[in-house]
């Protein structure tokens, strides 16, 4: 299995307008992709302006093919009009 997480600081007056089009994506992704096993998103309690994309997937593949759907393409630039810097994303295998 394979996890990313994606932290995203957010622009200040942004958060509702990321949140609409984060939760298309989130209900997209968990109705549509079968391997990927978790895709939420969640905000920090300590700092409003950042949220966490987490996510499981079963294998690189399902990784590869999440990123090329049409639906996760399609949210690139909504969600990056309301970002306030690049995003930081990492990928963790699992390993217990």
């Amino acid at each position: 299995m394979i996890n990313i997480i994606a932290t995203l600081k957010i622009a200040p007056g942004k958060e509702k307008q990321f949140e609409a089009a984060a939760a298309d994506l989130v209900a997209k992704v968990n109705a549509y992709e079968p391997d990927c096993l978790l895709y939420e998103l969640c905000r920090s309690e300590s700092d409003p302006q950042t949220y966490v994309f987490m996510e499981r997937y079963k294998d690189k593949a399902a990784v590869e093919a999440h990123g090329k759907t049409d639906y996760f393409l399609a949210a690139q630039a909504p969600l990056g009009a309301c970002l306030a810097g690049a995003p930081d994303i990492q990928s963790y295998t699992v390993i217990a």
